[in-house]
């Protein structure tokens, strides 16, 4: 090549990386800052399209203008009630100043980084102000409907106390203690919430048993009350029983008596029609006396005027 060319390709290169270094692309969810030796310059840039710096000194720091996530680690704290809970939480944020934001944080890590400071400091105090209770149940207007005979059962210390505010004023309380705390940093605060809350694992186990424990006491009771009900209808049945065996046992005694009544009127009315009826009922009759009273191995004595002896007086001997 001519030293004509090699002189004319040089100079294009150096036009090629001046006008590269010079120009730069801003997107829609970005804002740019433009910094010289490491401090900014100028203001920012958030409109898009494309703009110029000055090449190999000014540098291009792009801040997300979008809405950003904050999930924070699960940790460990008392509740008021000194019961010790896991808390999960998350937020939502963006950067309200760019300018504010880069001076102060210069990335979004560090920016994450104090987000863990200031909403789990606030979460930790919020937390050690409330009960247990009052962390769980969403809002107080969410009432917890149990059975009142399974709510006696429970021992005094196992029933609910009522509920204040609830979870959804915690995190109207964080998000309004959070967000100052977080302006002059150029970042807006835009949602706080509990994501996640467990019982800590040292106490998770009594726990457990204290809810077993409960529910057998409810058991228990729901147990003696059958046994009490199936005595209470097992009584019953047997006094109905006894009513109606002797109303029944009632009813055939006096049937037979109405019927052994209507069959000695109707043998009197039979032996009472003539003189020889009424003997010959009187010698049926002494004769089943006989039968009822002699046996075999029998020794009957009478007086000579006995009613008894009268017939066997009177017996001839047979032939």
């Amino acid at each position: 090549m001519s030293p004509r060319a090699i002189i004319f390709s040089i100079a294009a290169l150096l036009v090629l990386i001046v006008a590269g270094g010079s120009i730069y692309t801003v997107r829609e969810t970005q804002t740019v800052i433009l910094t010289q030796f490491g401090r900014p310059v100028g203001e920012p840039v958030s409109e898009p399209g494309l703009h110029f710096k000055t090449p190999f000194i000014q540098e291009v720091n792009r801040i997300e203008k979008r809405v950003l996530e904050w999930d924070g680690p699960s940790n460990g704290m008392p509740t008021k009630d000194k019961t010790y809970i896991e808390v999960d939480a998350f937020a939502r944020w963006r950067i309200a100043d760019a300018a504010i934001y880069f001076v102060a944080l210069r990335d979004e890590r560090s920016g994450q980084s104090r987000l863990d400071d200031i909403i789990g400091g606030e979460i930790r105090a919020a937390i050690a102000r409330h009960e247990l209770i009052e962390v769980i149940r969403s809002d107080k207007a969410r009432t917890l409907k149990l059975d009142p005979q399974a709510m006696g059962a429970l021992s005094p210390s196992a029933n609910l106390p009522a509920v204040q505010r609830g979870r959804l004023e915690i995190e109207k309380d964080i998000l309004a203690a959070s967000a100052p705390k977080l302006t002059h940093l150029g970042i807006e605060l835009l949602d706080v919430r509990l994501k996640r809350v467990n019982y800590n694992g040292e106490v998770l186990q009594r726990i457990f048993q204290r809810m077993q424990s409960e529910r057998q006491q409810i058991a228990q009771r729901f147990r003696s009350e059958g046994e009490g009900e199936a005595a209470r209808i097992l009584g019953k049945k047997e006094r109905d029983l006894l009513d109606v065996e002797s109303t029944a046992y009632k009813q055939v005694q006096q049937l037979k008596g109405d019927a052994d009544a209507e069959a000695t009127r109707i043998s009197a009315e039979a032996y009472n029609k003539s003189p020889q009826a009424a003997e010959f009922y009187a010698f049926v009759k002494t004769m089943d006396t006989f039968r009822r009273v002699i046996r075999s191995e029998t020794n009957l004595v009478l007086s000579t005027d006995s009613e008894l002896f009268r017939l066997l007086k009177n017996a001839q001997p047979k032939p």
